[in-house]
């Protein structure tokens, strides 16, 4: 597959993109033209440090524009990218990491809903880290931990929403087969990082029904529905396979509290084959949704698609 450099994009408003983008430009990897017509996935890098274990819509510019996590966890590997998808081709630039820390094992990726340009990325370990995106790089602004981390816990969602007046997080471990994974809701106070009393769900999907992680990742609608995926890691190689499902709803009740109303059984929305989905995000006032891979040794890939709006089926 021919790799070729691209020009930087445009300067973004919502985040302050400017010139010094060039420096930190990564590669363009364009889609061949049967991965289009066949699934709609394009490659969005090569090799196992290029996987995207997160996503977040970049801006206000829709599915088209997103940063993406990578769960890399040495030095010289990176930890953040810009994904451009347009047609049948993925732009992709490596994001500059500015912290006292550099993360190790980033699996979550979330926007600050009302404050633009600022996301929260988080580690498998609970560890977050809010950062500023722009003028090419992140630049982390503080650092805290969600409350209630337990060994064995790894965590592979994180996601905030705003409703009724308040800031409500939702962030997930991920379980593995007969250990389920574990969904947590609660009020954040973003002056103080302090988390109000929370409300935890046990997740135990369907399908995949080997090698499963029940809960890959996490996204949160503008309306409260909380769509997830679910992934199959058999090892580097694969085979993959993925679902995405809709969990149930978070809503803000008459207290200020999140009412967490959890569906009997979840709910898929898709089911993936060939690609282990660790990125979802859906687009704020919008159907549009995009998903990203996390292949291992076979790369990275993203696609576009309607799936926030789907009706799923237990």
């Amino acid at each position: 597959m021919k790799i070729r450099t691209p020009r930087p994009p445009r300067p973004s408003r919502a985040v302050g993109w400017t010139a010094a983008v060039a420096a930190s430009l990564l590669c363009l990897v364009p889609a061949p033209p049967s991965a289009a017509v066949d699934d709609g996935w394009l490659p969005a890098g090569h090799g196992i440090t290029s996987g995207i274990s997160g996503l977040a819509v970049a801006g206000t510019v829709g599915t088209g524009d997103l940063l993406a996590v990578h769960d890399n966890k040495h030095a010289g590997q990176r930890r953040l990218s810009r994904i451009q998808v347009a047609g049948n081709e993925a732009q992709v630039w490596e994001v500059q990491w500015d912290g006292e820390r550099l993360p190790v094992d980033l699996e979550a990726l979330s926007d600050v809903p009302g404050r633009p340009g600022e996301f929260v990325a988080l580690e498998s370990s609970g560890r977050a880290y809010h950062f500023r995106w722009a003028s090419g790089a992140a630049r982390v602004l503080r650092e805290f931990t969600v409350p209630d981390v337990a060994a064995g816990d790894n965590y592979e969602g994180f996601s905030l929403v705003s409703g009724g007046g308040q800031l409500v997080a939702v962030w997930a471990h991920r379980g593995q087969d007969e250990d389920p994974g574990v969904l947590r809701v609660a009020r954040l106070d973003w002056a103080t990082l302090a988390f109000g009393p929370r409300t935890s769900a046990s997740v135990t999907v369907p399908h995949p029904v080997a090698d499963v992680r029940h809960v890959s990742d996490v996204d949160v609608t503008s309306s409260g529905r909380v769509v997830a995926t679910a992934a199959a890691d058999p090892g580097d190689d694969g085979p993959f396979e993925s679902a995405v499902y809709d969990l149930g709803r978070v809503t803000v009740g008459a207290g200020g509290e999140p009412v967490w109303e959890q569906h009997a059984r979840p709910l898929r929305l898709a089911t993936i084959a060939g690609h282990k989905v660790e990125g979802v995000v859906c687009v704020p006032e919008s159907p549009s949704s995009a998903l990203g891979s996390d292949d291992e040794n076979l790369g990275a890939a993203v696609r576009r698609d309607d799936l926030c709006r789907a009706t799923g089926s237990p």
